[in-house]
């Protein structure tokens, strides 16, 4: 998803999680049908992605956010 564009949390793969970090992610109210926006990300692929989820700004671990799938919201 391009920076600074919103969208929809469409799934997760829970399964692909630890339990502790499907725990945090539901108790910061990740789940599907969530608007988020992809804020910040490093530029060589590696590091915390820093997105908002509602109106929280939270880093996410790449292996964590690979697991959100997310459908762009209409332009």
């Amino acid at each position: 998803m391009p920076r600074r564009k919103s969208g929809r949390v469409a799934a997760v793969d829970w399964d692909r999680l630890a339990v502790p970090e499907a725990r945090r992610l539901r108790e910061l109210g990740l789940d599907e049908g969530v608007q988020v926006e992809l804020l910040h990300q490093s530029a060589f692929g590696r590091g915390p992605i820093a997105c908002r989820i509602g109106r929280m700004t939270v880093a996410l671990r790449r292996h964590v956010a690979r697991v959100i799938h997310v459908t762009p919201d209409a332009a």
